[in-house]
Formats: C-alpha cells, structure tokens, sequence
C-alpha cells in the first residue's frame, strides 16, 4: 500500500462516551458526535487516540468504537496506536485493518526514541509488517519520549509512507515551521486548538485534534484558507476562553466530555479511571463559557 498524505483541514480526535454506572460505551452518543463533526465540515477522524481513552478499552471495545464510527460516517480515518513498542504497535494496526478494511488513511504512532535512527526503524518496521501508512505523533506529555524537532525531520525526511506529522510538543508554532520547511507532508496541531492561529501562521495544513466546539476549529481553518489571518483570527476569537478552560492539564478530557453532554451529543461525561473527573467547583464557570459561545456564534 502506497502512501497518501491526509487531506488538509480539520481531523476530529474523537472522545469515547461512557455510560454510568458500569461505563459501558455509549455507541449511541459516539455515533451522534461523529454525524455532528461531519456536518460541520471535518476532513475526517482521529479514533482510538489519546482521549479516545483507548488504553482504557479491551480489544473487543476497541473493534466495536472503530466500527460505530465507519458505520456512523464515509470520512477517512486515522487510528492511534497506544503502545510504543513495535510488535504491540503492528497488532493495533492489524486489528484496525482487520475491522476498517481500506476506510482507514493511516495508523498514528507515536514518536518512541529520541534517536532518529531508531525512530526511522521503528516507522519502517511498523510498515514492513503492515503496509498501513503512518501519521508520527510527537505528543511527550503522553509518550514521555522528547525529540529535537531536528531530529524528528531527519527521522521522517526519506520515509514514503508518512502520510503526515501531528506536533504536539510545545512550543508547536516553531516546531511547525521547521517540519513544514524540512518535510514534503503536511504538518498539524493538536492540543485542542490552543495553538491553532500560530500553527496556521507557520505553515499548518489545519487541525488533528478534538474540542468540544468542531464548528469553530473548522471556521478557523476555513477562515484561513480563504482569507487569511485576519479572518481566522475573528473566526477564533469567540472560542478562544473555552479552549484555554478546555485544556486544563490533567481534567481536559472530563472537562471535554462535560462540554458535549451540556451540548447534548453526549448523554453522560464520564470518564475511566484512572482520568479525574472535573471538579464541581468548575462546573458555573464552564457554563458562563458555553453561554457566551452561544451568545457570539449562534451555536449551542
């Protein structure tokens, strides 16, 4: 299978619903979600990534998410592999292959060596045994893996089947600028769009990433597209506070999941363990956000 670059815009991360008090999955409330993101104008899907909680499924649960999102849409989708090592990384794939068939673009891997000839053998091994072509995610926060963003274009310069790279090591509008310069792929931000303006400026295809607001990362991004910084500046700003109080370190996925149950795409916020859930001392400050979103934008 040869490599295709993924589209440019905005690639939904899709958070997995659970319902209380056995925390089953919600495939009603996922499915739901997916129609919202895709309606909105997404390029397509992020599944089983980090806040999909998927070191948190069994393998059973992971076929039945990917297969209410194939059944829930025609986007193409990207798949995150959890573990770092490369026969764990290979049995994901398969998986996801065995259930998606060609529906998935790419498998997403995470960055595991701060040596780039060893992360360039890693990639390359991963695609040996899979032919799946591969998204490179530098996220250390998750990953506990740091790499020159040098070293990550030295990685990646002469691998075909990278379809592109997501950057989520901060500073990202920097290490987007090198990426877009050194490497013939598409480079995208993540981290719940708290950086998107200044990705966008240094050279951002879009977005790979979840918020609880799809509909302003996409304004964004099309904004920027068709008239530049300015207009996707104005396209953001009314997003801007809830994006900040979104990506509080530690509670950002409760927190998200809270969003979209207030929005009515999920039925239950809940989280598995060992995530925290969102403490109620936040809960009348999230709502003053979520009305001031509606206020501004018109969307609930």
């Amino acid at each position: 299978m040869s490599s295709t670059t993924l589209k440019p815009g905005v690639w939904g991360v899709l958070t997995t619903p659970f319902t209380r008090p056995a925390l089953d999955i919600d495939a009603t409330s996922l499915a739901g979600v997916v129609e919202a993101y895709e309606r909105a104008g997404a390029a397509g899907f992020t599944v089983l990534g980090v806040f999909g909680e998927a070191a948190q499924l069994d393998t059973g649960e992971r076929r039945a998410v990917l297969e209410t999102v194939a059944g829930s849409s025609s986007l193409p989708l990207v798949v995150g592999a959890t573990s770092l090592g490369t026969a764990t990384v290979a049995e994901e794939t398969r998986l996801a292959q065995q259930v998606l068939g060609d529906r998935m673009a790419a498998v997403m891997v995470q960055v595991n060596s701060p040596d780039p000839a060893v992360l360039t053998e890693h990639l390359r091994a991963v695609h040996r045994r899979t032919g799946a072509s591969i998204v490179v995610q530098d996220y250390p926060v998750v990953s506990g893996v740091r790499i020159a963003v040098s070293a990550l274009a030295r990685a990646l310069r002469d691998l075909p089947f990278v379809a592109a790279v997501k950057a989520e090591a901060p500073p990202t509008p920097g290490a987007v600028a090198v990426l877009t310069e050194e490497l013939d792929v598409p480079v995208f931000g993540g981290l719940g769009g708290i950086g998107l303006l200044d990705e966008l400026a240094c050279g951002a295809a879009g977005a790979m990433t979840g918020f609880s607001y799809p509909e302003g990362l996409i304004a964004c991004v099309e904004a920027w597209q068709t008239g530049g910084y300015e207009q996707a500046r104005q396209a953001w700003l009314p997003y801007l506070p809830l994006v900040n109080f979104e990506q509080q370190a530690g509670i950002a996925l409760a927190i998200r999941k809270e969003c979209l149950r207030r929005r009515g795409l999920f039925q239950d916020s809940a989280v598995r363990p060992p995530a925290p859930a969102m403490p109620d001392a936040l809960a009348e400050q999230l709502q003053r956000h979520l009305d001031a979103v509606a206020r501004t934008t018109g969307t609930r």
